[in-house]
């Protein structure tokens, strides 16, 4: 089914379709849409939404579904993801999974409503206390939104842990077509079994799903399980895109809304003689190194365009540990950088050759 459709109700549409049956939020600029269209479209599937009274609350409900083996989801944007960081951590430390989207805005603080792309850190560096990491999966379209956050429910039952689909304003606000799979009424859905859930079954009776650890060796067993599975995605759940980059000489490194903007700007310094190329993580955990890595090769530099005074960037300087200059250059609070814009920066700061 095509349909045009804004990319914070996309992320609902394809959440009913991935099986979550219960979201619990509280509305947000630039997320309340999220939300909203939970109100219209969970009832109607016979699934739960309920506003919480706040995002802490929110997220502790998100815990409670996700115990008793329920697809469920939350949405937010930074000050509510800022109140659920403690929740997230304990959703992680009992290996329950959830899909949150954060739509981001300006900060820190309350900031602004405008899109910005400052949440980074505070979701792919876990945000939240212990050691503990978010799938982190980044859409730059409405499509994306809806693709990505199916992907989100798997990774997050592959791997019992917190999913996050992190998105910016733009993304979230803007409307484009979709297509939709709807699956036929009569065929019933598989979803993985939860063998580990509570459900007041006589087989599940015994589950205790925890967080709370009280012999240090048994915590250190603990935490160690987890690495080992942080390790397998780490391994294979890397996913990016690439364009233009089997000859490029200047590298342009960017994801979301900014991609998009990179990728116009690739096209304008091809048609000027420029040898450029695009390179869009689509998991920011894991983060896609070896792609990168293989990307950059034999590039003379590599650019890095954020909405934020770069955080990033800071990943693709690990990955490529010196091998290739690294530029950065950002816009905050709501501005995004324009194709010109983009262009001068690139011949300001890269030696290229037209």
């Amino acid at each position: 089914m095509r349909q045009l459709c804004k990319g914070n109700v996309a992320v609902v549409k394809a959440a009913i379709l991935a099986g979550c049956r219960a979201y619990y939020g509280y509305p947000i600029t630039p997320a309340s849409e999220i939300a909203e269209s939970a109100a219209l479209y969970f009832p109607q599937v016979g699934g739960t939404f309920l506003q919480a009274e706040s995002e802490v609350a929110a997220i502790n409900m998100v815990y409670g579904a996700a115990a008793a083996g329920v697809r469920v989801m939350s949405g937010s944007s930074g000050p509510g993801l800022s109140l659920m960081q403690e929740g997230m951590s304990y959703l992680a430390g009992a290996e329950l999974p959830c899909v949150i989207v954060d739509v981001m805005r300006g900060g820190p603080g309350l900031g602004n409503i405008a899109p910005e792309q400052s949440d980074y850190f505070a979701m792919v560096k876990g945000g939240g206390h212990g050691n503990y990491r978010n799938l982190v999966l980044a859409p730059a379209s409405v499509q994306e939104m809806a693709d990505l956050t199916m992907l989100a429910f798997d990774l997050a039952d592959k791997y019992r842990n917190p999913a996050v689909v992190l998105t910016d304003g733009f993304v979230g606000q803007m409307m484009e077509p979709l297509e939709l799979e709807i699956p036929d009424k009569d065929r019933e859905m598989e979803l993985p079994e939860k063998s580990w859930a509570v459900k007041g079954t006589p087989e599940t009776r015994a589950n205790l799903l925890s967080s709370i650890y009280l012999e240090t060796d048994e915590l250190e067993e603990h935490q160690r399980r987890m690495e080992a599975k942080y390790i397998r995605a780490q391994e294979t759940e890397q996913r990016s895109e690439l364009y233009h980059t089997e000859d490029a000489e200047v590298l342009l490194v960017g994801y979301g809304i900014v991609s998009r903007v990179l990728l116009s700007t690739v096209e304008a310094l091809r048609k000027e003689g420029v040898k450029a190329g695009l390179f869009r993580p689509i998991t920011l955990w894991p983060y896609p190194t070896k792609a990168l890595v293989e990307a950059a090769a034999k590039v003379q530099k590599v650019l890095v365009v954020e909405l934020s005074n770069g955080q990033m960037v800071e990943d693709v300087r690990l990955a490529l540990n010196g091998k290739v200059p690294v530029e950065f250059y950002g816009r905050v609070g709501g501005n995004v950088p324009s194709i010109a814009e983009l262009r001068q920066q690139v011949f300001t700061r890269m030696p290229v050759a037209v």
